[in-house]
């Protein structure tokens, strides 16, 4: 029997393409990308950023001022928030060859969760998962995490503090069938560095004001 038998034709052999790993940094940013089959990654990134937590994670939850701070991110709406709970509409355009542009929208639902405290400091997520859009499929969390470097044992850092603060993207993310994946990939990478960089820059931006008064 031969293995397109066996396999159930060339189609099913594509489908069970070997997994691969790459990592990728630069300029503080760095991103790991995780190739299972032909179209669906698994993307995980960090950056350090020279802030709190605090400051972190209010910019990361005023919603509908995202696509002020992040420059691929043309649309984000709140549409709904309770509790913790909260739906958004947004829209995310890559620029492509030939002066084209790629418009990715979505519905999201995030999830806020509690505040973790630890001896080593302390950290807080935003879990996420498309309830519809212009993906199979679309999850994954943000994680903001501060640590106390031996100097402090509270669960409130005083700005006199030196931060050690890390924020990660997690992502998993399958186009739909008329987009390869392998097509977007570099430029998804490329959104998120930029991403990262510009939250980092403007808590880095926002922190400093708040220590200055």
């Amino acid at each position: 029997m031969s293995l397109i038998q066996k396999g159930g034709g060339a189609s099913a052999l594509q489908d069970k393409e070997p997994e691969s790993t790459e990592t990728l940094s630069g300029d503080g940013v760095c991103i790991e990308i995780k190739r299972i089959g032909r179209n669906f990654r698994k993307i995980r990134s960090k950056v350090g950023i020279d802030a709190s937590l605090d400051t972190v994670w209010n910019i990361m939850t005023d919603y509908e001022k995202l696509a002020d701070i992040i420059p691929g991110l043309v649309v984000s709406k709140l549409v709904e928030k309770k509790g913790n709970s909260a739906r958004l509409y947004q829209i995310a355009q890559q620029n492509l060859p030939l002066g084209l542009k790629f418009n990715a929208k979505v519905v999201l639902d995030c999830y806020e969760k509690d505040l973790e405290i630890s001896p080593f400091g302390k950290k807080r997520d935003i879990e996420f998962k498309m309830v519809e859009g212009d993906f199979q499929c679309f999850e994954g969390k943000w994680s903001i995490e501060q640590l106390n470097g031996g100097q402090c044992k509270d669960s409130e850092a005083s700005f006199d503090q030196n931060f050690q603060t890390s924020l990660s993207y997690a992502v998993d993310v399958k186009p739909k069938l008329w987009l390869p994946v392998h097509l977007i990939e570099g430029r998804i990478c490329r959104e998120i560095k930029t991403n990262l960089t510009s939250i980092g820059e403007e808590a880095k931006k926002v922190f400093g004001t708040l220590r200055s008064l």
